[in-house]
């Protein structure tokens, strides 16, 4: 075949499916394909494979678009964007493939198909009765439309098929793993009845067109490499270079999908809160080793460090705590403002920004994920007033909560600012004067102004309910244990 070693500028690609919800697969791929152009001052494509009809989701190619663009990633062609090589749909590039079709029908490497798909099912059906390797049995090669209308299982809507000779080259080098060895492909289809290429000659055809120069997938296609250089061996073209990474995992080590996981859906990720960045620097984590072993990194920092025998080929299980606790220190590391943008839209209804000033920072200490704010909030949107027994469970004794809390609205209503300072004094200051065990004053006070147990700490609590509110929760307190 013909040698890949000549120096070309480095170009790769993405091409993702607009078949439904972006796959998080999609992103680990941008990620490996972008560090790589970063690394080789390269141009980065992504082409759309829209040739499968019978799954093609209207709206699915701007959930890609935007799903990448919320991640960060930039690319230099594409549908949207354009570029020297277009279309990048390849719904629009059917007479390039027609034609390399036609040239390989010329050449003999392929051939038409007449059989039906009654045929093919009974003959799937018959080899795996006889444990036997699926495949198919070559009845239409060397026959004419006419000859092979007179045998069973024909119909007019043919399809074309290559010729996969027995001497077809089953090994390569693969960037990441060194050299792999392919199994022995069947005779694949390669155009459609519907007049639509298969993914393999599109794909080659794609990638010689628009001058890809390695071609950075999963290892889910380590099988179909073969087939597709042989594509680009028939069709006088040069092979690229090719680096499989790893699949993502779920715990059970299968490979990780939509139908298992609701983390295999790009948008889960956005739906529940978490960072991009997070992100991107846990999936960098999962398939990557990092020089200087940090684990947190920016994907600059990563494209400038990217090598390929850096990258670990065996399959890592996607942890989602592991997701969570990065999150978690990301989400941390932003500043008060940053925060508070980055959570409006997850904030409960009415919540402002002005209502948050004194409890941000313990917000952020506490919440994993953005998604988390409604349930870390209740304690300011929830008025319900707690019951006897819950303001006295680990709490004062009952006999005492009323009079404590009498003690702490009168000391609260005489603050002139009521901030975390002055309430935070004036609160510790009272529990000494009435001699009250720390712990239990401070968790009956926490249930009757959070209604909970758990909440930021009580003076920013305070604070942020206002004197207002503080006061009307302490006195429907009272009114409870009266």
């Amino acid at each position: 075949m013909t040698s890949s070693d000549s120096v070309l500028p480095v170009r790769v690609r993405i091409a993702p499916s607009p078949t439904g919800d972006p796959h998080v697969g999609t992103a680990y791929a941008a990620m490996f394909n972008t560090a790589f152009a970063s690394r080789s001052n390269g141009t980065f494509v992504v082409r759309i494979e829209d040739t499968d009809r019978t799954r093609f989701n209207a709206g699915s190619e701007e959930q890609i678009f935007s799903t990448l663009h919320w991640l960060g990633f930039q690319w230099d062609e594409g549908p949207d964007v354009g570029g020297p090589f277009g279309p990048y749909r390849q719904s629009e590039r059917l007479p390039i493939y027609a034609a390399a079709a036609e040239k390989l029908l010329a050449s003999g490497h392929v051939y038409k198909c007449w059989c039906s798909s009654e045929r093919l099912t009974a003959l799937r059906e018959q080899q795996s009765a006889a444990k036997l390797p699926p495949g198919y049995d070559r009845l239409c090669v060397g026959k004419t439309e006419a000859e092979r209308r007179e045998l069973p299982g024909f119909t007019e809507n043919f399809v074309l098929r290559m010729l996969v000779p027995s001497d077809i080259e089953l090994s390569f080098t693969d960037e990441i793993r060194g050299t792999l060895n392919c199994p022995m492909p069947d005779d694949q289809v390669v155009m459609k009845s519907d007049g639509f290429p298969t993914y393999h000659l599109a794909a080659v055809v794609d990638d010689h067109e628009m001058g890809i120069s390695h071609i950075i997938r999963g290892e889910e296609w380590i099988s179909s490499t073969a087939k597709q250089r042989q594509l680009f061996h028939w069709l006088g073209w040069e092979t690229p270079k090719y680096a499989h990474f790893p699949l993502l995992r779920n715990t059970d080590k299968s490979k990780i999908s939509k139908r298992k996981n609701p983390a295999a859906r790009l948008l889960w990720f956005q739906e529940e809160g978490f960072l991009p960045e997070a992100l991107l620097n846990f999936l960098a984590l999962l398939g990557y080793s990092n020089p200087d072993g940090r684990e947190e990194f920016t994907m600059t920092e990563f494209g400038e460090t990217f090598e390929f025998s850096s990258v670990n080929p065996v399959g890592p299980v996607f942890d989602v705590d592991k997701l969570l606790w990065l999150n978690g220190r990301y989400i941390r590391a932003l500043s008060d403002a940053e925060f508070l943008e980055r959570g409006r839209p997850f904030m409960p209804a009415g919540v402002t920004d002005a209502d948050l000033v004194f409890v941000t920072e313990a917000l952020k200490e506490r919440t994993k994920k953005l998604s988390d704010l409604p349930a870390e909030l209740l304690w300011f949107t929830d008025d319900t007033t707690p019951s006897a027994a819950a303001l006295s469970a680990k709490g004062l004794p009952e006999g005492e909560v009323a009079p404590a809390l009498s003690a702490v609205a009168s000391a609260l209503s005489s603050l002139e600012v009521f901030e975390p300072a002055p309430i935070e004094a004036a609160l510790d200051a009272l529990r000494e004067s009435m001699d009250l065990n720390r712990r239990r004053f401070f968790m009956t006070l926490r249930v009757a102004v959070a209604g909970r147990p758990v909440s930021p700490p009580l003076h920013q609590t305070m604070a942020a309910l206002g004197r207002d509110r503080t006061l009307d929760r302490l006195q429907k307190s009272m009114a409870a244990v009266s």
